[in-house]
């Protein structure tokens, strides 16, 4: 029965013919540029004062405010990825923070990358133990008795 049925369906498929109209439909276009600048990634650096740099451009300290209320105003709904170099002062990444909550800026996301060398404790292990970070040789067995 069912070699009957793919059969059927098979040879009436076949005798199918598409048959159709040509249209010329029109080239899809996306919406011109605005100019407005949707997302910007900005960096800290480690130094003294810690370098910041918007889209890989070096800012100087003093004109990290204005070039966020530059960008707030140029777009109010713009997004910032905000990181740091992984021996970037904490007091510079928060003032920078600082500066952005300022001007008004709410959508702000952060790339946190874990620290190599710090060892991560288990949720729930066999002994409480701490695990290993992840790439490190594993520990030594346990001396026996």
């Amino acid at each position: 029965m069912f070699f009957l049925l793919a059969s059927f369906m098979m040879v009436s498929l076949s005798q199918t013919h598409m048959k159709g109209i040509r249209v010329n439909l029109p080239a899809a276009q996306g919406p011109p540029p605005t100019g407005q600048i949707d997302f910007v990634s900005i960096k800290v650096l480690e130094g003294s004062p810690g370098p910041v740099f918007f889209n890989n451009e070096y800012v100087e300290d003093d004109q990290v405010l204005p070039r966020l209320f530059a960008l707030h105003r140029g777009n109010p709904d713009v997004k910032l990825s905000l990181s740091a170099a992984p021996k970037a002062v904490y007091g510079d990444v928060i003032g920078v923070l600082d500066k952005i909550r300022q001007v008004g800026i709410t959508k702000v996301g952060y790339q946190i990358r874990a620290a190599s060398g710090y060892q991560i404790r288990a949720a729930s292990g066999v002994g409480g133990g701490a695990a290993p970070a992840p790439g490190a040789p594993p520990p030594p067995p346990p001396p026996g008795p």
